[in-house]
C-alpha cells in the first residue's frame, strides 16, 4: 500500500471525504486546522457514559487522540453542572482529516471540535441524532444572548477554556460579552474565547497542537488581554453596522477561493491518503 501513488492534482476533499476508516500510522497531525490531515485518527465512541455523537451518518467523530480525551474530559465536567448529563458532540474531523465535501474548511487536522451549547439528556437512538435540532442562543443576529443561555453554558465554555490544551474557542459575539458581563474571579479563561459568524448552535473548540508534532501548525497566537472589547465592537457593529466602503472601479472583484488540491496539503497527507 505504502507504493500507490496519490494523483497530486485530484481535489483533496474527493480522496479524504471517500476514506471511511483512519490511516493505520502513528497518531499525527499535519499542516493546519485547514489546510492539512490526520494519520492514526481515533474515533469517538458514538455513545458514553457523558456524552452522544451527533450526525452519525456524516461520519466525522474522529480526531487526534488527544481531541477524543479532550472531549471525553468536557463530558465529564459538563454532566456535573446542574441541569445536564452530558454532552451533544458535533463535527469533529474526518477518519483522515483532511478538506471536508460539504461544510467546514477548518477540522482538517483532527483538533477541531463543534459541541453543542444546549444541555445533553442523552438516549437519543441513530435517528434521532439525525433530526434533532440544536437550540439556538442567540438573538439579534448574535448582538445577545436570548432566553436559552444560562449558567450551564457559561460553565461548559468556561471549562472548556479553562483546559491547558485548547487554543482558542469561537462562538457567537453575544455570548462573549455576556461571559464577560458575568464572569468574576480569575477572567484569564476569557482570553481563548473568541467571537465569530454563526457559532449560536454550538462552540468550536481548537486545541493547539500536541507536543512533538512536529508536522503540526498553530495558529497565530491570541492578542494579549481578555477581548472583552473587541467582542463588544462586534456587538456594536451588529447594532450599528459601519457604513459599507464603496469598491473602487479599479479595484479587482474578489475571486472564489479556490478549492485545495492533494498538492496543497503537506507532503505526509500523501501518504495518509495511500495507507
Amino acid at each position: 500500500m505504502e507504493g500507490v501513488q496519490v494523483n497530486q492534482s485530484a481535489m483533496a476533499k474527493t480522496l479524504f471525504g471517500a476514506k471511511n476508516l483512519a490511516a493505520p500510522l502513528p497518531a499525527a497531525p499535519y499542516g493546519s486546522y485547514s489546510k492539512g490531515c490526520l494519520a492514526g485518527g481515533e474515533q469517538l465512541a458514538e455513545t458514553g457514559p457523558t456524552w452522544q455523537a451527533m450526525r452519525l451518518s456524516r461520519n466525522r467523530n474522529w480526531a487526534h487522540p488527544v481531541t477524543v480525551d479532550f472531549v471525553q474530559d468536557l463530558s465529564r465536567q459538563a454532566a456535573a453542572l446542574p441541569g445536564s448529563n452530558g454532552i451533544y458532540v458535533g463535527d469533529m474531523s474526518q477518519p483522515r482529516g483532511g478538506p471536508m465535501l460539504t461544510g467546514h474548511r477548518s477540522h482538517q487536522s483532527g483538533l477541531d471540535a463543534d459541541i453543542w451549547l444546549m444541555p445533553a439528556s442523552l438516549g437519543l437512538s441513530r435517528p434521532q441524532r439525525e433530526e434533532i435540532s440544536a437550540v439556538s442562543m442567540q438573538r439579534a443576529k448574535g448582538a445577545y444572548t436570548n432566553g436559552n443561555w444560562s449558567r450551564f453554558q457559561h460553565e461548559l465554555v468556561k471549562a472548556a477554556a479553562s483546559d491547558p490544551r485548547v487554543a482558542r474557542i469561537f462562538i457567537f459575539p453575544g455570548a462573549k460579552v455576556q461571559m464577560c458581563n458575568d464572569a468574576t474571579g480569575d477572567r484569564s479563561w476569557l482570553r481563548k474565547v473568541r467571537p465569530w459568524y454563526g457559532h449560536h448552535y454550538h462552540m468550536h473548540v481548537r486545541l493547539t497542537c500536541p507536543r512533538g508534532a512536529q508536522g503540526c501548525e498553530n495558529q497565530a497566537a491570541i492578542p494579549a488581554g481578555d477581548g472583552c472589547a473587541d467582542a463588544q465592537q462586534w456587538v456594536n457593529n451588529i447594532l450599528n453596522p459601519p457604513p459599507v466602503r464603496p469598491r473602487d472601479p479599479d479595484e479587482a472583484p474578489a475571486q472564489p477561493r479556490r478549492e485545495l488540491r492533494v498538492s496543497d496539503l503537506p507532503q505526509a497527507c500523501q501518504a495518509v491518503l495511500a495507507r
